[in-house]
């Protein structure tokens, strides 16, 4: 770990008995707050893995939060099968949100999601009571990711819980038109942020890890 903070590892149990490997990453100095960001990496299927969002989780523990990363089902070290439609993840997601509850004593949790993992966690938020706010990162909201993700996005969209879409305006999976189109119908408080010109892969990678960092830490303050 770089000197942003300390990092452990911890094993978590699903409720159909899937082995999930986590990391915490903890601020070296005071913790800011008792809540606890839970992060979902992208899509299994295609190499997603909790090591994508070391760069967020490092960033916010600089920034004075915990945050915890962990791979799905079938990834990394974890035990079980992923599936196509990460419907099964949904699982992983709420035992990783009570595992935080019960071994981190938080009672406050913000759940975000990149890429894939924004509608598998976005199904998990009125899931968890603990959990008080959602972010997506590249949320894929357009035709084609419908087929495998389409049948998630009625649960975030009617939580009562506040929402930010962060999103690239050149992302391949959703236009800014789709993704505004979708939101309309959703409930609650919802923010977008747009970052101008770029594509769902470049927002994944580490050049925006800070930024992503930041936003989520901005957003945090406004719950």
């Amino acid at each position: 770990m770089s000197s942003n903070g300390k990092m452990e590892s911890g094993t978590v149990e699903t409720s159909d008995g899937v082995k999930l490997h986590a990391r915490i990453f903890k601020p070296i100095e005071e913790i800011k707050d008792n809540l606890v960001i839970v992060l979902v990496h992208p899509y299994s299927v295609l190499g997603g893995c909790q090591g994508l969002l070391k760069g967020i989780a490092s960033g916010l523990a600089s920034k004075g939060y915990r945050a915890v990363t962990f791979d799905m089902r079938g990834v990394g070290r974890s035990t079980g099968r992923a599936s196509l439609t990460g419907f099964q993840e949904i699982k992983d997601v709420v035992a990783v949100c009570k595992w935080v509850c019960e071994n981190l004593s938080a009672n406050r949790i913000l759940l975000v999601g990149s890429s894939a993992g924004a509608p598998i966690s976005g199904s998990a938020v009125d899931q968890v009571e603990q959990v008080v706010g959602y972010v997506s990162l590249g949320y894929p909201f357009g035709m084609m990711a419908s087929i495998l993700f389409g049948r998630h996005h009625k649960a975030i969209l009617k939580s009562s819980k506040p929402k930010l879409f962060v999103m690239g305006t050149s992302d391949g999976f959703t236009s800014v038109k789709q993704l505004r189109n979708k939101l309309s119908s959703a409930a609650g408080r919802v923010e977008t942020h747009l970052i101008e010109g770029v594509s769902h892969f470049q927002m994944e990678g580490p050049a925006y890890d800070a930024q992503m960092a930041s936003l989520i830490s901005e957003f945090i303050v406004s719950l």
